[in-house]
This record gives C-alpha cells, sequence and structure tokens, in this order.
C-alpha cells in the first residue's frame, strides 16, 4: 500500500521512505528500437522484447471477473521459455494495483511496452523457470489492462482475485496448483486470496499487508492522512497513461477510468467512510474474514511499520486455521531480500528466496524442505532473533492498573505538558521481561475527546523509547482499545512507562504521525486504565540467524526521549507464573 505523509522529513528519513513506499524515480533510457508485443497465442522472449527476463516466454490474456459484472481483467503471464506443449508447471500468481506496463506508481519512461518487473527480485532470487514455475501478474479492476472500477479489497476486487486464481489454476500449461506472492498491496489480495477459500490455491506470501482497513486508515474513529492521500495515489495510478505500443485492447482497457470519473469519485469517498460498522468497512475486514481459512501462510510484518501497521494481525493469525510461517521483527515497509544502500539486509535475515520458494515447493509440489525452517522468526527490540512454532508466545496474560488522572484535550499544540497528558510507571523489572502481541488497554472515563496511549521503555535515567501508540475518539464510560502488536523487551532494571493524554501532533520529531484530529478542547477525567499485556521470559528463546534491522536504529533515534520518572504504580510480574 502507498501511503503519502504531509510532515517534513529530515533526508536521511525522507530517502528510507521513499524505498519503504516502492517510489520509482523516473528516467530516461535509450530506445533500443521496436519490440515485439505478446498476445494470446504469440509468446514474446527476452531475445525479442528486452523488458521480458531471461528464460521466460510472455503472454498476454484477458478473462472476466468472477461476479458477473463484465468486468474484464489483464494478466501477463510468464512461462519458461522452451516450455513444451503439453507440459504443466504450478502458477506463482499476484493480483494488484502495480502491474501496469507504464510503470508501477507513475511513468517510469519505458521506451516500449511490456511486463511489468516488479517481482524480477523474485524471479531471479528463486530462478523461478529454471524451478519449473509461471508467474501470472493480474491487474485488478481499474488498473493497467483490465476495466471497472477500482475497489480496494472491496467486493469487486475480491471477485477479481477469485477469478484470478481459477483462471490460473485451469490453463493448459498449470498443473492447477496456484501459490499468491505480494508485498504491500499486492500482500493484501494474498490475504484476500487466502480468505475465499479457493480449493487451487495452495499457498501465500504476503509480506507488509494490512489485516484490516479500517483500523489501518480510522484510529479507532480518528481518522488519518489516508483517507485523502492513499485514494489520491491509487486514482492516479488507475488513470496512468500507459505505452503506444501495448496492444489495441489492453490500451482501450486502460482508460477505462478515464472515460468513468464516478469511478475515482467512488474510490475518494470510500476511504472517507467514519462509521466502523458500514458495509464499506465490513467488507475489508480481512481479519475477521479470516475465520476457519486453511491456506498455508507466510507473512512478515515489521513491528517499527509506519505504512501497514500492525493492526488486527494477532486477530488474523488466530482465526486463520491453517499452516503458518512469518518473519516478524523491528524495520519498515521493506521486502524480505531488500537491502540498504550499504549493502545491509533491511530486515538483518538472510535466506528469504531459500525459505520463500521452500515453501512454495512444499505446498505446490509436495517436495519435503530441505532445511527445517522455523515456524516463526522474530526479531526482538534489541535486534536478536530467536525460533518459535506459533506467534505470540508468552509466559502468562496479565491486567495491571494503568493509573488515573485527566488531561486537556488541546491537540498537545505545544507538546506533552501536565496539562494534556499524565504518565504512570511501573517498577522497574528485576529480570529481562518481554512484551509481546497485542496489548489492550481499557479507559473508563468522563468527558469527550480524544485518547493517545503511548507505551515506553524507560532506563534508570529517565532515558525513554516510546515503543507502541494508539489513538481513540472517547465518550463517557469504558472505551477499549487494542494496541499495536509489538515485540519489546524491558531490560533488568527498566520500567514501563504509560502515557494518556490528547493526540500529539507529527512534525520533525514525528514525521510518521498523521492523526486527523478534532480536539474537544474539553477535561477528560480518567477514572481508571487497565493494561492488558502477554509477557514472556527471553531466558528460554531459542535463537536462530539473523542481524539487526536497519529501521531499529532510525526509530530509536526518532522515537527515544528523556522522561521525568514518577513514583510506581504498578508492578510487572515476572518469570513463569
Amino acid at each position: 500500500m502507498k501511503r503519502s505523509r504531509t510532515a517534513v522529513l529530515t533526508a536521511s528519513v525522507l530517502a528510507a521512505a521513499c524505498v519503504a513506499t516502492g517510489t520509482v524515480v523516473a528516467t530516461a533510457t535509450a530506445d533500443p528500437g521496436p519490440a515485439a508485443v505478446a498476445t494470446d497465442g504469440d509468446p514474446v522472449t527476452h531475445a525479442e522484447n528486452d523488458r521480458v527476463p531471461e528464460g521466460a516466454a510472455w503472454t498476454q490474456h484477458y478473462f472476466p471477473s468472477s461476479d458477473g459484472s463484465g468486468t474484464e481483467l489483464h494478466a501477463d503471464v510468464l512461462l519458461p521459455e522452451g516450455l513444451a506443449e503439453g507440459e504443466q508447471v504450478p502458477v506463482i500468481m499476484s493480483a494488484g494495483s502495480y502491474f501496469g506496463h507504464s510503470g508501477e506508481t507513475e511513468n517510469e519512461n519505458h521506451p516500449h511496452t511490456g511486463p511489468s518487473d516488479r517481482f524480477n527480485d523474485l524471479i531471479e532470487g528463486t530462478d523461478l523457470f529454471n524451478r519449473g514455475y509461471a508467474l501470472v501478474m493480474v491487474d485488478v479492476r481499474g488498473y493497467g489492462g483490465s476495466t471497472g472500477c477500482l475497489d480496494f479489497a472491496g467486493p469487486g476486487e475480491q471477485a477479481d482475485v477469485k477469478a484470478a486464481i481459477d483462471w490460473s489454476a485451469n490453463q493448459p500449461w498449470s498443473t492447477g496448483a496456484v501459490g499468491m506472492y505480494g508485498k504491500s498491496y499486492d500482500a493484501i489480495t494474498g490475504l484476500v486470496g487466502n480468505n475465499l477459500n479457493q480449493d487451487a490455491l495452495k499457498a501465500v506470501v504476503a509480506q507488509e499487508p494490512i489485516w484490516d482497513l479500517y483500523r489501518n486508515i480510522h484510529s479507532n474513529g480518528v481518522p488519518r492522512t489516508t483517507i485523502t492521500n492513499t485514494s489520491n495515489s491509487y486514482n492516479k495510478i488507475a488513470t496512468l497513461p500507459q505505452l503506444p505500443d501495448d496492444d489495441p485492447r489492453y490500451t482501450a482497457n486502460a482508460k477505462y477510468e478515464e472515460a468513468h470519473p464516478e469511478c475515482l469519485l467512488d474510490n475518494t469517498a470510500g476511504y472517507q467512510t467514519g462509521d466502523p460498522q458500514s458495509q464499506y468497512w465490513k467488507d475489508r475486514d480481512f481479519a475477521e474474514q479470516a475465520k476457519g481459512s486453511d491456506t498455508p501462510l507466510f507473512v512478515t510484518q515489521g513491528f517499527l511499520e509506519w505504512n501497514t501497521e500492525a493492526e488486527a494481525m494477532q486477530e488474523y493469525l488466530d482465526n486463520h486455521q491453517g499452516p503458518q510461517r512469518g518473519w516478524l521483527g523491528q524495520w519498515d515497509h521493506k521486502r524480505g531480500n531488500d537491502r540498504a544502500a550499504d549493502g545491509r539486509l533491511e530486515m538483518g535475515r538472510e535466506g528469504w528466496f531459500n525459505e520463500t520458494i521452500s515453501f512454495y515447493d512444499q505446498h505446490l509440489k509436495g517436495i519435503e524442505p530441505s532445511v527445517q525452517y522455523p515456524n516463526y522468526s522474530v526479531q526482538d527490540s534489541n535486534g536478536t532473533w530467536r525460533a518459535q512454532d506459533d506467534w505470540p508466545v508468552a509466559d502468562q496474560s496479565v491486567t495491571v492498573p494503568a493509573g488515573r488522572g485527566s488531561y486537556v484535550d488541546d491537540g498537545a499544540e505545544n507538546g506533552p505538558t501536565e496539562e494534556n497528558t499524565f504518565t504512570t510507571f511501573s517498577e522497574p523489572v528485576q529480570q529481562d521481561t518481554r512484551i509481546t502481541g497485542t496489548p489492550r488497554i481499557s479507559l473508563d472515563t468522563e468527558g469527550r475527546g480524544n485518547a493517545m496511549v503511548q507505551l515506553y521503555d524507560v532506563a534508570p535515567d529517565g532515558k525513554a523509547v516510546m515503543f507502541d501508540e494508539q489513538v481513540t475518539v472517547l465518550g463517557s464510560g469504558t472505551t477499549t482499545v487494542d494496541l499495536k502488536s509489538t515485540e519489546w523487551t524491558l531490560p533488568a532494571g527498566h520500567s514501563l512507562a504509560v502515557g494518556i493524554g490528547s493526540i500529539q501532533p507529527g512534525g520533525a520529531e514525528a514525521p510518521f504521525r498523521d492523526w486527523i484530529d478534532s480536539p474537544s478542547r474539553e477535561t477528560v477525567k480518567v477514572n481508571d486504565a487497565r493494561l492488558d499485556l502477554a509477557l514472556d521470559n527471553p531466558a528460554d528463546d531459542t535463537a536462530t540467524e539473523g542481524g539487526r534491522a536497519v529501521w531499529l536504529d532510525t526509530y530509536l533515534l526518532l522515537n527515544t526521549k528523556q522522561l521525568p520518572i514518577g513514583a510506581p504504580s504498578f508492578t510487572l510480574p515476572t518469570g513463569t507464573p
């Protein structure tokens, strides 16, 4: 998913943000001359069109969506070059918005048409075609060579995913076994695919998805800038001009949104729907829809994400009943194979493509893995990795008092003050204590306004790292909200602090805080606050390979401050009960 931010970033953070969102800087290239354009029955190879990956044969296809709407979907298909007539291969399929021939998010000034290179890293990293797989890239409605009004992960797009799975499974060159692959937007469609319970779908690899669209765009009633920025971004992608040498059918389909401006207006209006119980958001609650699903699932999630945050993640995984694998840790919006400018792996762990192709071999070909990979490889807040069979794993679940007090919901224009926030502290923990899973807070309040809840890891000298935060609209009574899922270890001697107050604005020190709150200017009285936590003792961790995520140090730089330590008001249990 592409998220724009209104805050001014430092140069280093802006560079990281561009990489994370997949922003492409358009550069002109020399025109090598006319290139062959694929059709349904006439495949094109790299020798005929340099945009086709080496070892592949490219064809284009059109087929209807599954909802009877008349929407026509376009697919670029890459088969192993030289595949014999009658020979069949399993299919890796990705469905989404980023496969347009002229570019992913903007016109990339390609000299001629050809299939998207969005997942050329997967092709090269797994040696995909030599290993006997096909890659199918499907434009969901409204994008690339597909018709129809764009419908981000809604019923229409879910119908497109269903059609894409069935179509991929039923081609003469397909074994009938389909796996889905994606990151961000096309990771969301992977979750959608799992929820559809299609027999042909044998495995899903979803990197940095959104687990529930409402919770990403409206935080418990507080909208984000994404209510306009995201729709604007995708409206732009849907109206990108395609290339002059595209085939006529593709060109005609690509102009659908231009000919139907109501599609763009409806898309924008949908994001701004405020009622979480509306059908619009119910249709996009992927965590709820995952109940009973059982497709083998391999996910990644950065707990320090600023784009596709770890919200509703635990609910989704709990509702999913099939085999699960995951890389979870302290990164932002990255792929498993992404590297920083200095060559370091962004997530810190080697072997993304080896593990991915092993996962596909197992579930699409029935080949038992030659390496026993952990179900979950999890990076802690100190940058170390551990292996575990499930996530989260906790020794105990506890409820602790998070204090009482009052604050003025003034929007914290002058920063956090004693008037607009209050903070409570735990006794220092006696041993390393991990907070895992999804913290939940219940607030018994009087008054109307907004609340921001922040969790801090506080050292004895008062140096504090904010490692989790969430906001909500409040009314008198009890409000219970989930914070973002987390993995954070309080070192022995450190305290947990809980800050409750008005929503703090973004800015240079908080460039990714983008809530659009409407302060009530009223005093909110918190009569009682209760924090539910899952705690684990790191002493019995099983170590696995991996280094420190690149983003972790940048995050610490942006989110560490001096916090005056108050008298402790609660204690975190330590050890196994």
